[in-house]
């Protein structure tokens, strides 16, 4: 496979090579849209060992939830996402109808015509972040405790952004731990979990820096939010310098909602004000872009240390056995 932009027919200026591309053979399968492949076994299971790492992480009292890849459209307009994030938004369409109109959107199709013109649109949307179905959830449970819920989340998630770029996928994989409560207690769950993530990013042999950052919002007065999320301190990332350092990676993030989630839901304390959330974010795709693209595509060739947090121990003659699945796909791509 080769995801890089090739030249233009009579465009005499080519476009640069990505500095990822040399990974993509080794770890994707093109499926005919940018930002969405198949997993080669390679890729998979460094994706499947960083989950571990971060499941040894998870703090006591954490409830695990996973989730499927779509989710209730009202729920998502409930929580501020159209306002905020509309060209990012994927929905789940299908067509309705009766048996005849049915019928004629395929027979148009079969013509050579367009039968996406009688699509319309389902009660789901793809999830854009694995936190979203979490708060009706919480919602529903009635007033938070003292001591605060804390949620470990997980879910397929997409973006409509389509990119060449393998860090930068429209179909990807996002791990959250959410904490609701009082603005104390989730202000000191996301200053714990900034140092410890630095510490896990550490572990793994990254180089990154953590930096004040905002989100992609939509249009002029997503400005102006972007502005004041940088502005309040809101939003953390931990940036890898896979191209440059003038252009890094976001591969976590630390976020602080306010009451936003609080109020869009109902959640509040024992003494009704509304509850405010907090969530760290995992890109687990981009971790393993990462690794691969710090490390190099040879897994029995990373560092020691590295191999052995992530499962890969040495044998009794010194050399790291590599699991069969690594084998074969070391193989196939050489």
């Amino acid at each position: 496979m080769n995801v890089a932009i090739v030249e233009a027919p009579g465009d005499a200026t080519p476009t640069p090579v990505d500095p990822l591309d040399h990974l993509a053979d080794a770890l994707f399968h093109e499926m005919g849209s940018p930002g969405i492949y198949g997993r080669t076994a390679l890729y998979e299971g460094v994706v499947e060992r960083i989950g571990t790492v971060i499941s040894r992480n998870r703090e006591t009292n954490t409830e695990v939830m996973r989730f499927p890849p779509v989710m209730n459209r009202a729920q998502l307009e409930k929580s501020g996402y159209l306002k905020s994030f509309p060209n990012l938004l994927g929905c789940v369409c299908g067509l309705h109808g009766t048996e005849s109109e049915i019928d004629a959107a395929v027979s148009r199709f079969d013509a050579g015509g367009d039968w996406t013109a009688s699509l319309s649109p389902a009660d789901l949307v793809l999830s854009p972040a694995a936190c979203y179905p979490v708060y009706p959830i919480a919602a529903s449970r009635g007033p938070v405790p003292a001591g605060g819920w804390s949620f470990d989340v997980a879910a397929d998630c997409f973006r409509r952004e389509p990119s060449r770029h393998l860090d930068r996928l429209q179909s990807f994989r996002m791990r959250e731990f959410v904490c609701i409560g009082s603005p104390d207690h989730v202000s000191a769950f996301r200053e714990r979990w900034i140092m410890r993530a630095q510490k896990m990013a550490r572990d793994l042999g990254l180089t990154f820096r953590v930096d004040y950052a905002n989100d992609p919002f939509f249009g002029r007065v997503g400005q102006m939010m972007a502005v004041s999320q940088k502005q309040q301190s809101l939003k953390f990332e931990l940036l890898v310098p896979l191209r440059s350092e003038e252009r890094p990676t976001a591969c976590m993030s630390f976020n602080y909602h306010r009451d936003h989630f609080g109020t869009a839901w109902g959640i509040v304390d024992a003494a009704s004000e509304p509850a405010h959330t907090a969530c760290v974010a995992f890109g687990m795709d981009r971790l393993a872009v990462a690794m691969f693209h710090t490390h190099g595509k040879d897994v029995a060739l990373w560092p020691i240390a590295v191999r052995e947090l992530l499962g890969f121990a040495q044998t009794d003659y010194g050399t790291p056995p590599v699991f069969e699945e690594f084998r074969c796909a070391r193989e196939v791509a050489s």
